[in-house]
């Protein structure tokens, strides 16, 4: 399997985890909000911001899946590299709120390395190559 495919295949998982995890935060965030790893979630109106987590991470899914399906692997790269400060940033909130470190670094932490990962591995995998030398010219001068 080549470097180009195992990184599709990598964006690919990426995309539809992270939209599955929005939508269930849409759908069902009373549910879905617990495995988060903060400790307390605020009641009544408090739901509402797990909807906008929700749509948060689906839109980054959307985003891409937009760039996987057309061809854009350099942007794909940045893209990732961009998307794993979500992920890095829910640990540091996590973390910083008395949250579960298992939850912070075993879900957002290993996410966040994973989608850098995978950024780096495709914008190597995209990396200018060096040109071939040219042959001497051999026209007299």
């Amino acid at each position: 399997m080549t470097l180009k495919n195992v990184n599709t295949v990598l964006a690919t998982v990426g995309a539809l985890f992270i939209a599955y995890v929005g939508l269930s935060y849409v759908l069902v965030p009373e549910s879905t909000a617990p495995g988060f790893g903060l400790p307390r979630w605020p009641p009544g109106d408090g739901d509402g911001f797990l909807v906008l987590k929700g749509i948060r991470d689906l839109v980054s899914g959307m985003a891409i899946a937009a760039m996987v399906l057309t061809g854009q692997r350099r942007a794909l790269g940045w893209l990732l590299l961009v998307i794993a400060c979500t992920p890095l940033g829910d640990m540091i909130t996590v973390l910083a709120h008395d949250g579960s470190s298992a939850a912070a670094f075993g879900i957002h932490g290993a996410t966040a390395a994973l989608v850098a990962l995978t950024g780096v591995l495709t914008l190597r995998e995209t990396r200018a190559r060096p040109a071939a030398a040219e042959p001497p010219s051999l026209a007299l001068q």
